[in-house]
């Protein structure tokens, strides 16, 4: 559905995308995730036509974004700064919405009333910024989008609307196979929605799975044995990260869990345990693997 390929794009001299390729499938929340500058919101802007790729290429059904009006229509963003005209009631801005999608559903927009409970005639500017983002999601989803963007979509809803929000979503998803790709740095939201999980680093994708691969291949045990085997410990394969308190080894490795405990198996461990991580956890020691220092994070 949505596929960049090698993509890179520089601004005076900095490359915010260096070789960026990433697959979003058709039907799918793509979660997008990554640090402050790694170029989260350059991809998005190229995905939504925003910005031309100095190379590479950025598709939506097999078709080229940029200057596509076709392919845009199908699109919606929204992000933490959701543009809207200043003196517009909503009413007026779905009136908007109507003109510019072919798929505006004047009969969604009268249901999703009853949800968002907000007065169409009030100016749109003297709403809360929560209040602006069920707009957002209000008019957005009206537009029955093929493909819905979603850029720390959620700051400002209550955890009531959060929910009610993601379950609109996750309905679209499922009924109409829509396609989202969402960026976000709660990953504890992320994990509850998404499907598959893109990690950017430097500009490029450096890990792109199904979460539960993701999470899968990244895991924690924590062990004990009669003997010291501080030096077998950190011989392991795929080793990413070892701490130990008293006589119990907490050790993250990336691999295989099952070659991993058969290999400590062999020296017999009184104590062996497999903890599942969380999307967060998985993040951390990814990048921890690329540099970043994480020493002091006790999970």
């Amino acid at each position: 559905m949505i596929k960049l390929t090698n993509v890179t794009k520089s601004f005076d001299g900095f490359k915010a995308l260096n070789g960026f390729s990433c697959h979003i499938r058709k039907g799918t929340i793509y979660g997008l995730v990554g640090p402050n500058g790694a170029g989260k919101t350059t991809a998005i802007n190229h995905i939504n036509g925003s910005l031309k790729e100095d190379s590479g290429s950025v598709k939506i059904g097999g078709q080229e974004v940029y200057e596509n009006e076709e392919i845009k229509k199908e699109i919606l963003n929204i992000s933490d700064e959701w543009f809207y005209f200043s003196t517009y009631t909503i009413k007026q801005m779905a009136l908007f919405y109507k003109d510019i999608y072919k798929s505006f559903s004047t009969e969604r927009y009268e249901k999703l009333k009853e949800v968002f409970k907000l007065d169409e005639k009030k100016q749109i500017r003297k709403l809360s910024k929560g209040q602006k983002k069920q707009v957002a999601f209000w008019l957005s989803l009206s537009a029955m989008p093929k493909v819905l963007i979603l850029d720390e979509p959620l700051d400002g809803l209550d955890p009531v609307m959060r929910k009610q929000v993601l379950n609109l979503v996750i309905a679209d998803v499922a009924d109409r196979e829509m396609t989202v790709l969402v960026s976000s740095h709660n990953l504890r939201e992320l994990e509850d929605i998404c499907d598959w999980v893109g990690i950017i680093h430097e500009g490029k994708i450096i890990a792109e799975k199904p979460l539960d691969d993701l999470k899968g291949s990244v895991f924690k045990l924590q062990l004990s044995f009669k003997e010291d085997v501080e030096e077998f410990i950190n011989s392991l394969p795929g080793l990413m990260h070892v701490s130990k308190i008293g006589s119990v080894y907490s050790i993250i490795v990336k691999g295989n869990p099952e070659e991993t405990q058969n290999i400590i198996k062999t020296k017999e461990p009184i104590l062996m345990e497999r903890i599942s991580l969380t999307l967060e956890e998985v993040f951390i020691y990814e990048l921890g693997g690329l540099g970043y220092d994480f020493k002091n994070i006790i999970f």
